[in-house]
């Protein structure tokens, strides 16, 4: 009876192992493999994290993650003042610094989690639309605080939205174009071309990415 149970112990203990073989063959190896095939077949940008490239070739980032455009720290610290030249994105009010990606003010994805009446994210917006205004009025243009949209001065869910909408950026477009020295008819030209619409027509709403925008707008000064 003994040399019967350790008998069936033993060949339970090997068709384990023989499953475990074959499991971590199949499903740590091949399928991975086939499933990255597949994708580097059929969608080889998206496999490789949708890689934003300006006109010399060079990968800018991705255009799934937003980026700030900020002005080198100051010293003594403090937040770091937007750069003016060039289309700025969503505020990134999150959940903290990381010491990765020290622009963009966040440990993790994620919203504020801050109620409508929180007086902080009251404080937080009542800034950001004062910025709106300061940092985009021109000599020749003046930015009605009545027109400025809501992802002006709100973080988005995640805090790394990509997109701002069309009215953002055609807001900043006379302050963009008053600082590269560009007329503001040919940036209004590089925003219509950059804004894409809903998804299959009726999904979701029209959205300017920003990195896109941006790498664009360096490439045209470049050539200028």
């Amino acid at each position: 009876m003994t040399h019967h149970t350790a008998g069936t112990t033993v060949r339970v203990l090997g068709a384990g192992l023989r499953a475990l073989l074959v499991l971590t063959l199949v499903c740590g190896l091949l399928y991975p493999l086939a499933v990255t095939g597949v994708a580097q077949a059929l969608f080889p940008g998206k496999a490789d994290g949708s890689e934003i490239r300006d006109a010399s070739g060079q990968i800018v980032g991705s255009s799934l993650i937003g980026q700030r455009y900020d002005l080198p720290p100051e010293q003594g610290g403090g937040a770091p003042a937007p750069d003016l030249r060039w289309f700025q994105p969503r505020p990134s009010n999150g959940l903290g610094t990381n010491s990765v990606n020290t622009g963009y003010a966040l440990l993790l994805s994620g919203a504020t989690n801050r109620s409508g009446d929180n007086e902080e994210l009251i404080r937080w917006v009542r800034d950001a639309r004062a910025a709106v205004v300061r940092y985009n009025s021109t000599a020749s243009y003046r930015v009605d605080p009545g027109d400025i949209p809501a992802d002006a001065v709100t973080s988005s869910g995640s805090g790394l939205d990509p997109h701002i909408s069309p009215a953002y950026a055609k807001l900043q477009i006379h302050r963009v174009a008053e600082r590269n020295a560009l007329g503001v008819a040919e940036v209004e030209h590089l925003v219509a071309d950059h804004t894409d619409g809903r998804v299959l027509g009726f999904l979701g709403e029209p959205r300017v990415n920003v990195l896109e925008l941006n790498t664009a707008l360096r490439d045209l000064t470049r050539n200028g």
